[in-house]
């Protein structure tokens, strides 16, 4: 029987395979495994030991080297963990101001126990994200994108909270559509079975249909090495 994945307002609606390895989960339920897996995962998060997580310290150079091409001032992170990309950002210019934002409260703990002068640290949702209108000039995601339940309520809020001319930059995984569906039909789940908050990896053409809903310019979108998804939209009003 072939699969479909349908959103259907608070709820991601999986149905289930033969095997009955499928099952529904909402919003809600999705949340509180990713703030259960990262509140494990706190205090190692940045080590040498820090196991699937240090995959993650591959992608920061793209994040920098996109950072450099344009000058900016207020930095979003979201999905930021313990900031390890703020930590890197500040050391090389700590003159401008850096806020992380992440779901799970010990991760914020951790990136405020750095003493950072002048970061900003805030538990939030990236699906709702609470700040002002036009409060930043830059926002990132990497590797952070994949647990979120209702995509496009992270696209528009994005919209929302740059400012006119604002890019995002958004680092996550993607494949091609035959392992894409064997991704979030089989290896998603079974995260999830294991204590994951993982929810889906997207399709570049799916990537490309939330920033046209909310009205974000894509600049940048590819498959790069290592299956990963790099974009880069902008608020063009």
């Amino acid at each position: 029987m072939p699969y479909r994945t349908v959103v259907s307002g608070a709820k991601i609606i999986a149905p289930k395979t033969g095997n009955g390895l499928w099952s529904m989960k909402t919003e809600k339920q999705y949340k509180e495994l990713t703030i259960k897996e990262f509140t494990k995962a706190a205090d190692k998060y940045e080590s040498d030991h820090a196991g699937i997580y240090e995959i993650c310290k591959e992608d920061y150079p793209y994040i920098s080297s996109e950072l450099e091409k344009e000058e900016y001032h207020d930095l979003l992170d979201c999905g930021c963990g313990t900031g390890p990309m703020i930590s890197l950002l500040y050391e090389k210019d700590p003159s401008k101001h850096y806020t992380g934002l992440d779901l799970t409260p010990k991760m914020i703990e951790v990136g405020r126990s750095k003493n950072l002068s002048g970061v900003d640290w805030v538990v939030g949702d990236c699906e709702n994200l609470p700040f002002e209108e036009n409060s930043f000039d830059v926002i990132i995601c990497s590797n952070s994108f994949h647990h979120y339940p209702n995509p496009q309520r992270f696209f528009d809020s994005v919209k929302r909270v740059l400012r006119p001319g604002g890019r995002l930059i958004l680092q996550d995984y993607t494949a091609p559509k035959p392992i894409l569906w064997l991704m979030n039909h089989t290896e998603m789940p079974m995260a999830n079975m294991i204590g994951h908050g993982d929810v889906a990896a997207r399709s570049l053409d799916e990537i490309k249909t939330f920033c046209d809903a909310a009205g974000l310019k894509v600049e940048k979108l590819n498959r790069a090495k290592k299956m990963r998804l790099h974009l880069v939209a902008r608020k063009i009003q």
